[in-house]
């Protein structure tokens, strides 16, 4: 009773003294909430003193959603968490996100709670209380109407509600909401985001429950999710090979489908399987008149069930935002039947997967009615998208794959001990705004699919594989940075720049050469004597071994050596500017080199058909001898021998005794090589049957 009352007499003088008043200002939503807990009774035994002010508002919010009092939560709580979880250093924020996420669970079974203002400002204000969540944290400055929440925050609270945000895209989605306001989240914006997303919910609602491709998706319960090509002024143009025709282009949760418009209606659709494993891709393409590669507007289909592929271009005035729209939604159902399809999901689980997908495509249609201004990387809200571009995003997959095969055993548990500790899940997310994904929704309560991504006071396995790749994927960040850095233009100054990289090596090169034209005798012969003592005594493979280890002592060496030095840059002395033609001059004589070095090597192989086919049959009796003789020598000879032989003879070739006799022979070889015709070559040229419209 002591304590009570002193927390109540504590509450009473912050009150009376105007400390929360001033530090509320006159338009906030906490204020009248903060002179209610004064005014009730029953404020001060409510009041939870571990927690903030701010944060005991929030508590006191998600009891009265809860039906029961601040004090019955925190002993509910202190009975389901662990020890871990009860930390003093993080009781608060732990206790904060337990109320947060079993209010949260009931709110979201109420139909039309997302376009409810209240829930979207207790969402809002959770994240703000979040960030002040113990009576020790530092408070906020300003708890008016422009109030605004951090990365971290909205990341830990937003996917407790799947709609909103997702554990894999909440950064990224954070980004986009805040490019404007320079990374802090404001209501107003928060506010408008979650109007979008009411908005496109009741689009793709009002589509699937139309009669669009009413008899194709019957069989799979298929959900529209975008329609385009509607508009005369915005056409959806279909390529299949030299044909083109406009129409309407629907994305369903299975499928592409393509109508052709004809006079006054539109022909039988098309469809273009993205669930089934057909060996699919999609990508960008390039289309133009008469088969000219143009312009960047266009999305290609490709499967192993068509005879040729189909391009769908998305025409418009400037840019190519439409296409990239389309092309990352396409993409996103197609993989999210990939990761089922790969992993064997079933059931409830496959309407968990695909119930990810679609708030994704939800999530990214808001965006992009806010974000007019700024671009938006589309494949960065998505989560399968994003998973199939982060450096371990396939761990990420396999992680969450996990997760649905072992939910049944762990909400076995959680559901005995009648833990809250966790959010809800995607499909429990979308059954209460009023989809019916499958059929297995009508016992998914039954299967206990009701864990979320978020566990209240730690890390869930999800969000650990995610932050390992968001870390990885900053390395990489890193890295690209320094690679753009070192870039230079001109062949002339890259020329330059590789020559001075390969140095190290031109300089081993060199004195290779030295030894084997003997420039100086005494180290040829030892070198000769060296390599032939380590043959016999079959010492090869550590010779060989001992390069990698005296490049790995190298590097340890300089790296103890210079930590804490500046990083040694290679000096390039560029060559002088060249204009233009002298550019275009030296890729013509690039060119020219490289088309030298092709025909050279045709005439090699040229010439070894011609010994094959014994076109010239003095030099193939020759080669044939030279291949007898090279067979019976590795029949009969042990491979230590032959790899002695191969050195001696190639490193003596120059020695003082041998360098006339291997000069007479090389002439030799030469006058026999350049003696052997070349096989003809017919060359035909394809005939054009078809005329290109």
């Amino acid at each position: 009773m002591a304590a009570v009352s002193k927390t109540r007499n504590m509450l009473e003088g912050l009150v009376r003294e105007g400390s929360i008043k001033w530090l509320l200002g006159r338009q906030t939503p906490f204020r009248e909430e903060f002179e209610e807990m004064d005014r009730s009774p029953s404020g001060g035994r409510n009041f939870i003193p571990e927690l903030s002010p701010i944060a005991n508002i929030i508590v006191r919010r998600c009891s009265k959603i809860l039906g029961f009092s601040s004090s019955e939560l925190q002993e509910s709580f202190n009975a389901e968490a662990s020890d871990f979880v009860k930390h003093p250093s993080q009781y608060a924020r732990n206790f904060l996100e337990y109320c947060c996420f079993r209010a949260l669970a009931l709110s979201t079974q109420v139909m039309g709670h997302l376009a409810d203002k209240r829930f979207r400002r207790l969402t809002f204000d959770m994240m703000v209380a979040w960030e002040v969540p113990a009576a020790s944290s530092q408070p906020l400055l300003n708890l008016g109407e422009d109030v605004s929440v951090g990365l971290e925050a909205f990341a830990r609270l937003a996917p407790a509600v799947p709609i909103i945000a997702n554990v894999i895209t909440s950064e990224n989605l954070f980004e986009a909401l805040t490019a404007p306001t320079g990374g802090r989240l404001h209501f107003s914006i928060y506010d408008k985001y979650l109007n979008g997303l009411e908005r496109a919910i009741k689009k793709v609602k009002s589509q699937s429950e139309s009669s669009l491709l009413s008899a194709f998706r019957s069989l799979r319960a298929e959900k529209v999710l975008e329609v385009d090509g509607t508009l005369t002024t915005q056409p959806v143009l279909e390529h299949v090979g030299i044909s083109t025709w406009p129409g309407r282009l629907i994305l369903t949760d299975h499928a592409l489908y393509f109508e052709a418009l004809r006079v006054v209606s539109y022909d039988k659709p098309k469809r273009y399987d993205l669930a089934d494993d057909l060996q699919q891709f999609v990508k960008p393409e390039l289309t133009g008149p008469w088969g000219t590669r143009l312009f960047d507007k266009a999305v290609l289909y490709k499967s192993i069930s068509l005879s040729q592929p189909v391009v769908m271009e998305f025409p418009e005035l400037k840019g190519h935002t439409r296409r990239d729209y389309w092309l990352a939604i396409v993409r996103e159902i197609l993989y999210v039947h990939r990761f089922i399809n790969k992993f064997h999901i079933t059931e409830v689980e496959k309407d968990e997967a695909l119930s990810k997908a679609v708030l994704g495509i939800l999530r990214m249609q808001a965006i992009q009615e806010i974000s007019s201004l700024s671009p938006v990387r589309f494949e960065s809200l998505l989560m399968f998208n994003l998973c199939d571009q982060l450096p371990g995003g396939d761990l990420i997959l396999e992680t969450l794959a996990n997760m649905f095969t072992s939910k049944e055993s762990d909400q076995t548990d959680n559901s005995a001990a009648g833990s809250q500790m966790y959010s809800i899940s995607a499909l429990a997310s979308v059954s209460n705004l009023g989809f019916m994904f499958g059929s297995s929704l009508s016992n998914s309560s039954e299967t206990g699919l009701v864990v979320g991504e978020v566990s209240v006071g730690e890390m869930s396995v999800l969000e650990k594989a995610v932050k390992e790749s968001r870390d990885n994927y900053q390395k990489v960040l890193q890295a690209q940075g320094t690679v753009d850095e070192v870039k230079v233009d001109g062949i002339d100054t890259n020329l330059a720049v590789m020559k001075e990289l390969l140095l190290p090596l031109m300089e081993v090169g060199n004195g290779l050469l030295t030894l084997f034209y003997w420039d100086d005798p005494r180290k040829s012969l030892v070198f000769c004597l060296l390599f032939a003592f380590i043959i016999c005594r079959g010492w090869l493979s550590y010779a060989f071994a001992l390069m990698p280890l005296f490049l790995a002592a190298f590097v340890v060496l300089t790296r103890c050596f210079n930590q804490g030095r500046p990083v040694y840059e290679i000096k390039v002395i560029a060559p002088p500017p060249m204009n233009t033609m002298e550019q275009l001059l030296a890729v013509q004589n690039a060119i020219s080199k490289v088309e030298q070095l092709i025909q050279d090597g045709n005439i090699v192989l040229l010439k070894f058909r011609a010994l094959l086919m014994s076109i010239f049959p003095q030099a193939s009796e020759k080669f044939a001898m030279i291949l007898m003789f090279t067979a019976l020598i590795l029949a009969l000879m042990p491979i230590k021998y032959i790899v002695l032989l191969i050195i001696l003879e190639m490193f003596t070739w120059y020695s003082p005794p041998r360098k006339a006799s291997t000069e007479r022979w090389m002439r030799r070889l030469r006058e026999w090589w350049f003696s052997i015709p070349a096989a003809p070559v017919i060359l035909e040229r394809e005939k054009e049957d078809k005329k290109r419209k």
